[in-house]
């Protein structure tokens, strides 16, 4: 299970980037007419809706399409042995999660870390993992075929990397997207973050269209 070859992780990160790039294409590059113009969100136009999935919650409770209505969310691939992009992507979200904490709850975006590593990230670990940066970010993971299924919906991709010989087989990485998918209120595909990422930036973009969505 969740074994991949490099030329098999190049391929399909590949064939991600060319999907995402034609549906750039297809959806267009600039803000729909309802929505206020963005600087770091690139928003799509007509939003994708996304196949059935399901995930499970920090808490143990299932994470279905319907339990994301209602805010916009941004979803970020990652696992809690990552070296660098998780902890970095997480702790900028922490930034940008304290700029638009004034504003209501029932409307507030959210950020939902996915881990990718279910061999090794327990509901609990992920939970604990992704509260250290922030208190509201939601954290979720499933098996290994329910996330491909995600991760392909969002044109995401993920794949494990067996550790250099000699090093302890559960020792391995895994290589993931850095692009962070942005899903609207009614839990369709509507953009994406790509890095570098400005989380100033980022939050006076969710801040506007989530006052967008409620008037």
């Amino acid at each position: 299970m969740f074994n991949r070859t490099t030329v098999y992780v190049l391929i399909a990160a590949v064939a991600a980037a060319l999907g995402l790039w034609a549906a750039q294409r297809y959806f267009g590059h600039t803000a729909p007419s309802k929505w206020p113009q963005t600087q770091a969100v690139r928003l799509f136009e007509p939003p994708r809706v996304l196949p059935a999935f399901s995930l499970r919650q920090s808490d143990g409770t299932p994470l279905v399409p319907g339990e994301l209505k209602g805010h916009w969310t941004l979803v970020f691939l990652g696992f809690t042995h990552c070296p660098d992009i998780c902890p970095t992507t997480l702790a900028e979200m922490a930034k940008a999660q304290k700029q638009w904490a004034a504003l209501p709850e029932s409307t507030r975006p959210r950020v939902l870390f996915v881990s990718v590593d279910p061999e090794r990230d327990t509901p609990d670990r992920i939970g604990e993992y992704a509260h250290a940066f922030h208190k509201d970010t939601l954290a979720a993971t499933a098996d290994v075929p329910a996330l491909e299924g995600f991760a392909k919906s969002l044109s995401m991709v993920f794949a494990k990397v067996p550790p250099p010989e000699g090093i302890p087989a559960d020792q391995y990485s895994v290589d993931h997207s850095a692009t962070m998918a942005l899903l609207d209120p009614q839990g369709r595909m509507a953009g994406i973050v790509q890095p570098p990422l400005d989380p100033l930036a980022i939050a006076a973009d969710l801040t506007a269209l989530t006052q967008a969505a409620t008037n």
